[in-house]
């Protein structure tokens, strides 16, 4: 049986920004809308709307960001997967995060158009 996911396009554009390991927390990070960090050995990432980054900041974007309509079990299988098959047949890189309930998907601003006529292809609902 075929996984169809609802998706809604979240407001504005989004940045994700690299930080060195060690640095604290960045302030301007936090606020309205999405935000996804993410510490690793490594580095620490920063998913948040471009706007509040500062110049200067290692940055990717802009990106659109659509959210997985859901709450979505941890047993549920293949929900991820069949939003990003599509994609990747079209060539479109995304970039994905996961929380507690469900996902959020970003793909590049000027593939945001492509990436939702994919989707809607394959029979995934995309929400007004």
């Amino acid at each position: 049986m075929a996984v169809h996911v609802g998706l809604q396009a979240l407001a504005g554009d989004y940045a994700v920004s690299q930080l060195a390991q060690e640095v604290p927390l960045p302030a301007w990070a936090d606020g309205p809308g999405f935000v996804a960090i993410a510490r690793t050995q490594d580095e620490l990432s920063v998913v948040c709307l471009a706007e509040r980054v500062p110049a200067g900041t290692k940055s990717a974007g802009p990106w659109r960001a659509l959210k997985f309509l859901g709450p979505f079990a941890f047993s549920e299988t293949g929900i991820a997967a069949a939003v990003l098959q599509p994609l990747a047949q079209a060539a479109i890189g995304i970039f994905l995060v996961s929380t507690f309930d469900t996902d959020y998907l970003l793909v590049k601003a000027v593939d945001f158009e492509r990436s939702c006529a994919a989707l809607a292809a394959a029979g995934h609902r995309l929400a007004d």
